[in-house]
């Protein structure tokens, strides 16, 4: 046999370390928008260390399984997704859909996952995934799960200030009076109060937590924080705790806004033995999860003045029940669980969702990765 000359063998060698290794997906994938570039450092979206096409079991999807109201969507899915064939998951769904299905959009049901055992990634739309990440398939076949997290901040940061003003500026009585038609007599006001100066207790310094801090430290709060990964924070928030600080803190604080992920360290740390250590003067704010509350010593708290006043977002259970006293307490603010529901916040979730959908399909790192240990 011939040898290979040696000089056209160095120059294969040499165009071949030169040419771009392409591991190959079964589409054309455009890179993220300026628009997803900005959103992602504005928010401080996570994005994972490695790429997902190196997780065992991965592929550009076939199937792609997605709840009723992504179902809607789905013209905007098919062109980031234009060889995935999306399926409308529900009682209805084929067999065999379910059982080819790569990936699932907001679709987390036992009965579902149980009969799709090729799933790889499951896509949820709110920071919240505590339902899904106790589920035994999730945790057994070590699921890729993505979420929305931090996206919903801003809108409820601002959620958690209105809540502050109304009660801080007593608006509720005032909205009353003006019911009437009625020009409050000043003697028989309630007595206002002024954010400036106040110390704010931010339980959970993530995402939302981050922007509820901010936006306080912009009303001349001081803000403190707990914090259960580590006592790091931003320039605004003066001093950040671990959550064994918790009651410590909260016993000098004029407000406390519960940011917490629901787990099991955080089920029912709002409970007697907490609202007892507060200020008569205090506020206890929640847009985080319900059952970090113990709903029937919050209420024993609010009749007895123990505690000036709650605005909730959540509570424990949802939809809270008629005949709750929650309702007639004259210094309680409810909102059905809706913070995070404005066109802002819904703009950024279908841009993130799209993005991240995109990345699954080009095998890129992907946004905002949970990790099932530890249910955030």
């Amino acid at each position: 046999m011939p040898l290979i000359n040696a000089r056209a063998l160095a120059w294969f060698l040499v165009l071949l370390c030169s040419t771009p290794v392409v591991l190959a997906t079964d589409q054309e994938v455009a890179p993220p928008s300026p628009d997803v570039r900005q959103l992602i450092g504005q928010l401080q979206i996570r994005v994972a260390d490695q790429p997902v096409r190196l997780r065992p079991g991965w592929r550009s999807p076939r199937v792609i399984l997605v709840s009723s109201d992504v179902w809607a969507h789905r013209a905007a899915l098919q062109k980031v997704a234009p060889d995935a064939r999306f399926v409308e998951a529900n009682a209805k769904t084929a067999k065999s859909d379910l059982a080819a299905a790569d990936a699932a959009i907001n679709v987390c049901e036992p009965k579902i996952l149980a009969q799709a055992p090729q799933l790889q990634w499951l896509q949820l739309l709110w920071a919240g995934v505590e339902r899904c990440v106790r589920e035994p398939l999730v945790q057994d076949r070590h699921l890729l799960v993505t979420n929305m997290q931090r996206v919903a901040g801003p809108s409820m940061a601002e959620h958690v200030m209105a809540m502050m003003l109304v009660l801080s500026r007593q608006l509720p009585y005032f909205l009353e009076e003006q019911q009437h038609a009625r020009w409050a007599d000043t003697p028989a006001m309630p007595q206002l109060a002024d954010l400036n100066g106040k110390t704010l207790l931010v339980v959970g310094l993530g995402g939302i937590g981050t922007e509820v801090a901010q936006r306080a430290h912009a009303f001349g709060m001081r803000v403190i924080a707990t914090r259960a990964s580590g006592r790091n924070g931003p320039d605004y928030v003066s001093y950040v705790g671990l959550p064994e600080e918790l009651n410590t803190l909260a016993a000098g604080a004029d407000y406390i806004v519960n940011c917490a992920p629901l787990t099991a360290q955080t089920t029912g740390i709002f409970n007697k033995a907490f609202f007892a250590l507060l200020k008569p003067s205090a506020y206890f704010i929640s847009v985080g999860r319900g059952q970090s509350t113990v709903t029937a010593d919050l209420i024993d708290a609010l009749k007895t003045r123990r505690i000036a006043g709650a605005g909730l977002d959540v509570t424990e259970p949802e939809p809270l029940p008629a005949d709750s006293p929650l309702w007639h307490l004259p210094n309680v603010i409810i909102t059905p669980h809706i913070s995070a529901v404005t066109p802002g916040s819904e703009e950024i979730r279908w841009t993130l969702l799209l993005d991240n959908v995109r990345r699954y399909v080009a095998g890129e790192p992907m946004l905002s990765v949970v990790d099932i240990g530890k249910g955030y």
